[in-house]
């Protein structure tokens, strides 16, 4: 006998060219990527300004090292210090509420990342599928079969023309099915403490063959006794075929093949006429247009076994078809109508035929029937045109998984990949965020992930993204926030001086309204609620600022109110003989908490009851820095008439007040929903 087959070395093997594949290290995330962006723009517009204030102090005599320190200051001020927090907290309390969902985040950043996604490529089986396999038709060149019973329970029966089939009376239905047996690595699990049904141990599409063998009255125990395993050459996805050798009782070797339709259809692989192949084709071609996968089950009896392995898969004989179904998930549909509501594109990745891809994307509503199906075969030859232009991918291998998501991600889109497999493992670390099954899936498929579905329902990823979404608005709401705050101090700074008040605020004032206003308020706006309409609308274009969609016109025009009130207060008061510095210190500080109050996303609600108690801590420390001996000699302050602080308590209110019309007046503008930004090309 020939020596026995034996696999590539590991490099070169299936497995190891997935390991090479999953060797990238994750890049930035979008709000990082933005982020980062708005850092460097903040950064020299801060300076600019500064530099402008320190220049007209000293224009108008006041002593460099005043100036200085007060540049400085106002430097500290202008930037959101607390943002940090903010996107941290905002991220840790997303991450929470995922895992209240059943939906584990690996990566901190990937919690936002789901907010961004425009398009979620998805894996079929065990995805969007139950992933238990039944074996339910059956084909031989002799007629046909279907197999009754439900999940991975043994009990059951074949039937043909309304009788039920034995090997005795259906011998054509019991060599396909014997040989589908052979050719096998899953294991059937009876009921147990643990589990209260049949289960399946290895590939569901296998444990699926071997039921449908049992319910034939075929003992796999009995087979391997009878026709032990001398060799295996294992399925990988270029051969699409998985092949066994057996010794048989009378001496000679058993070859048993199974595969896909195309990669055994042929005469390379059987030595049956062309007119079987054209009949077996035709039958494979209508399953597939139902929705089933169909796998191909070849054998042959050797009595030399002298001949080289690679000869093991050639001048077999087709002994028949067989149409095995994953029934979608009951939350499959519903999710993917939420997804494409929510304007991201959904698309489907699968291993399985061009027709069966199809009709199960049609059932699930990704595409219509009538909508290309794009293949692995033409992706490898480069016939396959522009990637982004289909929805459906099937007969796909890892490496061709890789190419549609960067494909995507090339034509500047955020992606989600979903999966549960080995094979899924590149594309899931390569995706902006990976999605993986936590119960199905496997150690590979987690490891590569960013964000584990602990009930494997995919439901979970449309609450993911509803959090994903209300991280980023909330850093959004932040910045309105703290950018408009400090908008204001620099007005303040800026023109306070051309109004006959020298220096407005004092550096220690300055730093003191920032730590209050930034500090518990700001991070305290990380928490709050997600907007109820927030899947309604499309995700954000991937190249739009994080001051984008018209944020910069409201952080303007709020600085500017603010400004302009503590200016005027200002102004009355060094008219009006009182401490003209302490009301500006007061009035700017309690107004920016105002608008804090305004900025709220159900305001006169208790959704977020910890930036009322911020806001309130904030208030009264504000206040003590006038009336406290100890923090008035630190700031520089004197302390105020109770109708001065009733002033200054009623220009607080005028904030948020403010802050609600212009958030009326001028809403945010969003994408149109139905309208993915992901479809418009």
């Amino acid at each position: 006998m020939a020596a026995p087959w034996s696999p590539p070395p590991g490099a070169e093997s299936a497995l190891g060219r997935i390991a090479s594949l999953m060797g990238a290290v994750p890049g930035l995330t979008p709000l990082q990527h933005r982020l980062a962006r708005f850092g460097r723009t903040l950064a020299a517009v801060t300076v600019a300004l500064c530099a402008v204030v320190l220049a007209l102090g000293l224009v108008r005599g006041q002593p460099m090292e005043l100036m200085i320190v007060a540049a400085i200051s106002l430097a500290v001020a202008a930037v959101p210090e607390s943002l940090p927090a903010v996107v941290t907290l905002a991220l840790a309390l997303g991450a929470r509420r995922m895992a209240d969902r059943h939906a584990i985040v690996r990566r901190l950043p990937a919690v936002e990342t789901l907010g961004s996604v425009t398009v979620i490529a998805t894996d079929k089986t065990g995805t969007l599928t139950e992933g238990r396999m039944a074996a339910e038709q059956l084909w031989t060149p002799l007629g046909e079969g279907a197999v009754v019973g439900t999940g991975y329970d043994p009990e059951g029966q074949v039937v043909r023309d309304g009788e039920r089939v034995t090997p005795g009376n259906g011998p054509d239905l019991a060599a396909l099915l014997r040989a589908a047996m052979l050719c096998n690595d899953a294991a059937l699990e009876p009921p147990s403490d643990h589990s209260p049904d049949w289960s399946a141990l290895g590939d569901p599409t296998e444990a699926a063959l071997l039921v449908a063998g049992a319910r034939l009255g075929l003992d796999r125990a009995a087979l391997d006794r009878e026709l032990p395993r001398l060799e295996e050459i294992p399925f990988d996805s270029d051969r699409k075929r998985m092949t066994t050798v057996h010794r048989r009782p009378e001496g000679g070797v058993r070859v048993a093949c199974k595969g896909a339709p195309e990669s055994m259809l042929g005469p390379k692989t059987l030595s049956d006429d062309h007119e079987l192949f054209v009949r077996a084709a035709a039958r494979a071609e209508a399953l597939a247009r139902r929705g089933y996968r169909v796998l191909a089950v070849a054998s042959a009896d050797h009595e030399d076994t002298a001949q080289r392995p690679p000869t093991w898969e050639s001048g077999l004989s087709l002994l028949g078809l067989v149409g095995i179904l994953d029934p979608p998930r009951s939350a499959s549909v519903p999710t993917i109508t939420a997804c494409k509501r929510a304007g991201i594109v959904p698309v489907l990745i699968t291993g399985d035929h061009p027709l069966t891809a199809g009709a199960v994307a049609d059932r699930l509503g990704i595409a219509s029937s009538d909508e290309e199906v794009t293949t692995g075969d033409r992706i490898r030859e480069g016939t396959a045109g522009d990637l982004t232009g289909v929805r459906v991918y099937a007969r796909t291998t890892p490496e061709q998984k890789l190419d549609i998501v960067q494909a995507w991600r090339g034509a500047g889109h955020v992606v989600a990949m979903t999966g549960d497999g080995v094979n899924d493992g590149p594309a899931l670390r390569q995706a902006d965020i990976g999605v993986a099954m936590g119960r199905r899936g496997t150690e590979v498929a987690r490891q590569a992930a960013d964000l584990v579905l602990a009930d494997d329902n995919p439901a979970t990823i449309v609450s993911a993204v509803e959090e994903g979404r209300r991280v980023y608005a909330n850093v959004r709401r932040f910045l309105l926030y703290a950018l408009a705050g400090g908008t204001a101090e620099i007005l303040v700074m800026l023109l306070g001086p051309f109004l006959g008040m020298p220096l407005p605020l004092l550096p220690a004032q300055i730093l003191w309204i920032n730590l209050l206003t930034h500090g518990l308020p700001g991070v305290a706006l990380g928490a709050e609620p997600v907007d109820p309409h927030t899947m309604r609308n499309s995700p954000r274009p991937p190249e739009e600022s994080v001051l984008g969609a018209g944020l910069w016109p409201r952080i303007l025009f709020m600085g500017a109110f603010v400004a302009t009130v503590t200016l005027v207060v200002g102004v009355w008061a060094r008219e009006t003989g009182r401490p003209w510095q302490s009301m500006i210190f007061l009035v700017l500080g309690a107004t920016q908490l105002g608008v804090a109050l305004g900025s709220r996303a159900r305001p006169g609600s208790l959704a977020n009851p910890y930036l009322l108690v911020a806001v309130g801590v904030a208030l009264s420390l504000q206040a003590a820095g006038v009336y406290l001996p100890p923090l008035r000699d630190l700031l520089g302050t004197e302390p105020l008439r109770p109708t001065d602080l009733a002033i200054a308590a009623v220009l607080s209110g005028l904030g948020h007040v403010v802050m609600r019309l212009q958030a009326r007046l001028r809403p945010e503008r969003l994408p149109k929903a139905g309208l993915p930004a992901a479809q418009g090309r």
